[in-house]
């Protein structure tokens, strides 16, 4: 269900071409979006045939992604000199119909945002060791206020015993998807020319103090890893919500991409680990032993690398549509 590219106003292609460069669970882009009427507002919804079945059965990460590609949308509105006006789960009967932007009145966007707009290209998902280099403090300072604009929060895990715990539930979660088949099977397909470049999944899965994806099957070749190195993991954080409904979750999104374009603005990349979240055990104990209380969404690494591999992206060709098309 697609239309021509020149069939859509020039915002709605600008927004759609911004809000498809979020990240997703494995470059699933869980999305499509609406243009309603000639570029009088811009839908989000989730995608369900796109959705990681095993990996994310809830669809939590799936409303996260879209989230972030909400935010994406958000600052293609500000670039384009207007304030978004947005409306979170609009339809109540309709639990894929995520999210509306709407342009409301003339504003220049801020430097933050131009910043921000700059990096959205340039973002890209890491899976190995980082430099080591460390994220500076103040950066840090700067990403826990994005984080807190759009109703979350950003935990920097530095405590060495909190650390190590936090890798222990990485370490127990990614133990679990590795014995199941049908998860490995899942994680397996998403490498391709559509998916995650096999390229970028190169690193062996237990390289840093995170267990991260086996996406290649290389613990098959070497149960242990060749080299590792602890010190090169990076900044270890963990995005939190207060609640954990679907508007949570949606904040949560729009609140990881604000962190990741501030970051990569910056020269920061990330890397992420999401598999204790995706054990709802092994995430209840993240919960109460790491995050205080408080809902994760997210666990990432943040540091320097040179190494960028960019993942494919589909066009407003396959994720654009009328509002007149029957889409709900």
């Amino acid at each position: 269900m697609s239309l021509a590219y020149e069939q859509h106003g020039r915002a709605a292609l600008h927004l759609a071409h911004a809000a498809s460069l979020a990240p997703s669970p494995h470059n699933s882009q869980p999305w499509f979006f609406v243009e309603e009427g000639h570029d009088h507002g811009f839908e989000i919804h989730a995608d369900r045939g796109r959705c990681m079945v095993l990996t994310d059965p809830g669809g939590r990460e799936t409303v996260i992604a879209c989230g972030a590609a909400l935010f994406n949308a958000r600052i293609a509105v500000r670039n384009l000199g207007f304030r978004p006006a947005v409306d979170l789960l609009p339809e109540t009967g309709n639990p894929a119909y995520l999210a509306r932007v709407a342009f409301a009145a003339h504003a220049p966007a801020t430097y933050d945002e131009a910043l921000m707009a700059g990096a959205m290209a340039h973002r890209h998902t890491h899976r190995g060791p980082f430099g080591a280099e460390r994220v500076p403090e103040e950066l840090l300072d700067d990403l826990l206020e994005h984080a807190r604009a759009e109703g979350a929060d950003l935990q920097v895990v530095d405590d060495p015993e909190q650390l190590d715990q936090l890798a222990d539930l990485v370490r127990t979660a990614e133990n679990v998807h590795r014995a199941d088949h049908g998860h490995t099977a899942e994680i397996t397909r998403c490498v391709g020319p559509a998916g995650v470049p096999a390229e970028a999944c190169l690193y062996h899965p237990d390289c840093v103090l995170l267990a991260a994806r086996d996406y290649l099957g290389l613990l098959r070749q070497f149960s242990v890893p060749p080299q590792k190195w602890v010190s090169r993991t990076g900044t270890v954080v963990v995005l939190t919500t207060p609640y954990d409904t679907r508007a949570d979750w949606l904040r949560a999104g729009q609140a990881l991409q604000r962190v990741l374009l501030y970051a990569a603005a910056h020269g920061v990349r990330a890397a992420f680990h999401t598999q204790p979240l995706e054990v709802p055990a092994v995430r209840a104990e993240v919960r109460t032993g790491v995050a205080f209380g408080r809902f994760p969404q997210m666990v990432l690494r943040l540091g320097h690398t040179n190494q960028t591999w960019a993942t494919p992206r589909r066009g407003p060709a396959e994720t654009l549509l009328h509002s007149d098309l029957s889409v709900r």
